[in-house]
């Protein structure tokens, strides 16, 4: 899940809560949405090819 912050940066979450905290885990803070969008793309792939 991608978000974009105030001062103009994007930042991708995990997209379940995590039960402990009820917060999304920070996953990487980027510069521009398609630098975020491809690190989603990779985590992706490692969760499902490790």
């Amino acid at each position: 899940m991608i978000r974009r912050l105030k001062y103009g940066e994007y930042r991708l979450y995990s997209r379940k809560v995590d039960p402990k905290t009820h917060k999304r885990k920070n996953l990487g803070t980027f510069k521009s949405r398609e630098a975020a969008e491809k690190h989603e793309r990779e985590v992706q792939y490692f969760k499902h090819h490790v």
